[in-house]
């Protein structure tokens, strides 16, 4: 007898590994109690670049006192500094298509809402998006896939070959990353020949009391171990840069952060390679949704989950999206940030739409918080002495997996990432910006290069500076 889908995902999950020690989480966040001796101990490890365990982890997460959240907050600060500068990469989610065969209680795309706009973009609606991101001065996408048969691993694929092959001007998308449904091996393998960046998989939550609640066990979805043993069928397909994520405000922020932290450690000790990024979205509102939400996060518990994420797994990127409010990116993304999304749209097709039209939450997968475009995020990152970054020089040096943890560990990635950031946002400041923007970015460009050691290194980079404003492209270090 043939199998549904459902019912191969929960044959082909039997041998995965189920890394979540429930009752172990539950009683590190119950039993550890604030210790200023200990936690000052794991910020000085965690500053020598080392992964922290669950337990330091959760030492971390006892903290509540002014004193050592002010700790927190700065030792989360000078981590970010040590291994990435003061670059912020700057990416925008493209949404190919909202149909989906679950039905997330939580989600504007789940089956079951009938107000949702259902759409996929055609080949042509595609290139039109493309351009008009390139024209904006984007140079990497994430393209997002509902869960439905029509997103085949061969379709996704096909659109990846699409958006690489679209130029404009002096655009081009140079990065494609992917959030899609966890595939099989043999799927995973098609995409990855395409030449993806990360992909990305979010457990949406670790908690599996809490994951039953919100994902129906006839929804393919509803296979808690086929999606926790998702990246890892990823990486047996040869795909070593993955990306993990919690939809915070599900269940309690600490379990999720635990969860997060046991995640990176499976992938590592399984791999040699722990995940390349980890995002970590609060709930938003979406079509439909009118959920009781007892364990919505605090802006102050999110500031903590950032910081403390920051410190346990000090290589793996960390990304907050525009689902934030300007005022909250403003304050965190000083606690480990190295990613953010900027001029987020999401409706299907949104990126094609007049500029400052409305967003239809109908078309949504969820709500925006942050609407500033591209312009407005660039210039509000050199406002806070950060890099605006477009880089994409380690995924294309073959700088990834196993290799892009060789440089991320011992915070070698500071000497790539600050002067093709420089490079890029040249780029950015010469084709696309305004000219207050542009300005401002030359400003930042001086002040960053009378900080560098004077040396053959800066004689080169100055050199290529000087290419890059007579029109020279893609030039990196």
């Amino acid at each position: 007898m043939k199998l549904s889908g459902i019912e191969l995902n929960k044959s082909l999950s039997k041998g995965a590994v189920d890394f979540i020690d429930s009752e172990k989480l539950h009683s590190l966040i119950k039993s550890t109690k604030e210790d200023k001796g200990h936690y000052r101990e794991i910020f000085a490890k965690s500053l020598s670049k080392t992964p922290l365990t669950l337990q330091e982890t959760a030492a971390l997460l006892a903290i509540t006192s002014k004193e050592g959240l002010e700790e927190l907050y700065n030792a989360a600060r000078e981590l970010k500094k040590v291994i990435y500068g003061n670059r912020i990469v700057l990416f925008a989610p493209l949404y190919i298509g909202n149909h989906c065969v679950n039905d997330c209680a939580y989600c504007g795309f789940r089956k079951s809402s009938h107000n949702t706009v259902r759409r996929t973009l055609t080949e042509e609606q595609l290139v039109k998006e493309v351009i008009s991101l390139e024209n904006e001065g984007h140079k990497r996408l994430i393209l997002v896939f509902g869960e439905s048969p029509l997103y085949s691993p061969e379709y996704i694929a096909g659109c990846v070959s699409k958006v690489y092959s679209v130029r404009s001007g002096k655009g081009a998308i140079r990065r494609v990353n992917i959030n899609a449904a966890p595939l099989d091996v043999d799927g995973y393998k098609i995409i990855k020949a395409e030449g993806i960046g990360t992909y990305q998989i979010f457990q949406e939550t670790y908690h599996k009391e809490t994951y039953a609640k919100y994902h129906p066990a006839n929804t393919i979805k509803g296979d808690f171990m086929w999606r926790l043993d998702g990246l890892d069928r990823a990486f047996e397909a040869g795909i070593d840069d993955l990306g993990i994520g919690a939809l915070v405000g599900l269940y309690d922020w600490r379990f999720e952060t635990l969860g997060l932290v046991s995640h990176a450690i499976h992938l590592k000790e399984r791999f040699g390679v722990g995940p390349h990024t980890i995002s970590f979205p609060r709930i938003q509102p979406a079509t439909d949704m009118n959920l009781p939400l007892p364990y919505k996060t605090t802006d102050e518990e999110f500031k903590r989950l950032v910081a403390i994420l920051r410190l346990s797994v000090p290589y793996t990127g960390m990304i907050m999206t525009a689902r934030e409010s300007p005022a909250i990116r403003n304050e965190v993304i000083h606690f480990g940030v190295s990613q953010i999304d900027a001029g987020t749209r999401l409706e299907i097709g949104g990126y094609e739409k007049p500029k400052g039209s409305t967003q239809n939450l109908n078309e949504e997968q969820f709500q925006v918080g942050d609407t500033r475009n591209l312009d407005e995020a660039v210039r509000w990152l050199m406002s806070e002495d950060f890099i605006p970054s477009f880089c994409t020089s380690c995924y294309r040096a073959g700088r990834t997996g196993e290799h892009f943890m060789e440089f991320a560990i011992p915070g070698f990635i500071k000497k790539f990432c600050t002067p093709n950031a420089l490079l890029t946002l040249i780029e950015y400041l010469e084709d696309y910006a305004s000219a207050e923007t542009k300005a401002e970015g030359y400003r930042l460009i001086e002040k960053e290069l009378a900080q560098m050691e004077d040396g053959t290194f800066k004689q080169g980079l100055q050199k290529k500076i000087e290419a890059a404003k007579a029109g020279e492209r893609d030039l990196r270090v």
